[in-house]
């Protein structure tokens, strides 16, 4: 593309670096019905964050993305956006390799790289073990402490486990979201991992299509990790993304799940700009 077209694409689309507005801008022009997870797979060299050839995925398999509306009014006026990631064990970096990037660092590293002069802070509260009654609890003392823009719920994998009351679950979490909405800050559920033994749990199955209801009537991002995982599980059996216990990740577990959420947010919160007459 010439580059004075190119320079007016940056001027639209702001602290988006050239390649990246060109990017949006395609995705623009293919026009909203067609959602940004297609564009994003029509689209896949120019986009940004990448994803590395052990962790890429469909686009289908990764997000939908939905509005960040309130770190998206921030972005242009500020130069740090602090981010709470809250979950369990997945959180927490439990089974990573000691001296390696944490998931967290990771994420943090992708996200600055994508918003060029942003300073990305994520404040990492994993604790392994945990279900979404005492995470929500939790959450919101963090919440008044940490003052984030951006909160990342990494949720329902201990409740599955727990057998806490799907009703129960799902009250907590939207009573939790709409906490979060109340007081401008915006959400992202991580979604549950895949992991083969839990496949036909009746429990694991409840809480997951749970969390699939309440991000989708909520309008909330949902990073689909077990449909990213289990995707990779089948075209790549020889990268496995778990330890030997099958349940906590590995090194390449961490990588994958940091670069999915990087990209699923990132998506996301460009999107009002890449639908017409949203601006």
């Amino acid at each position: 593309m010439a580059k004075p077209v190119a320079g007016a694409l940056e001027r639209r689309f702001g602290r988006l670096r050239g390649s990246t507005a060109v990017y949006f801008c395609f995705a623009w022009l293919m026009g909203a019905e067609q959602g940004l997870g297609q564009a994003l797979g029509e689209t896949r060299d120019a986009v940004l964050p990448p994803l590395s050839p052990s962790c890429d995925v469909p686009p289908a398999d990764l997000a939908a993305p939905e509005p960040l509306p309130n770190v998206a009014v921030k972005l242009p006026h500020e130069k740090t956006v602090r981010i709470l990631a809250i979950g369990s064990s997945a959180s927490s970096n439990i089974g990573a390799t000691p001296g390696i990037k944490t998931y967290s660092m990771q994420l943090e590293a992708l996200l600055e790289t994508a918003l060029k002069d942003i300073d990305i802070q994520i404040i990492n509260r994993g604790l392994p073990g945990e279900v979404a009654a005492t995470a929500a609890e939790r959450l919101k003392s963090e919440v008044v402490t940490e003052k984030p823009d951006l909160v990342l719920w990494q949720v329902g994998m201990n409740d599955a486990l727990s057998r806490v009351d799907p009703d129960d679950f799902e009250q907590t979490v939207r009573s939790t979201i709409s906490w979060l909405q109340d007081n401008h800050i915006d959400v992202v559920l991580v979604g549950m991992q895949y992991a083969p033994r839990f496949v036909k749990d009746a429990a694991f199955l409840e809480i997951r299509e749970r969390m699939r209801k309440i991000a989708a009537t909520s309008n909330i991002l949902y990073v689909r990790r077990y449909d990213a995982m289990q995707f990779i599980a089948r075209t790549r059996a020889n990268q496995p993304q778990m330890m030997r216990d099958e349940f906590h990740l590995n090194d390449l577990g961490y990588q994958c799940m940091a670069e999915h959420v990087a990209r699923a947010v990132i998506a996301s919160l460009y999107l009002k700009k890449v639908r017409p007459g949203s601006n």
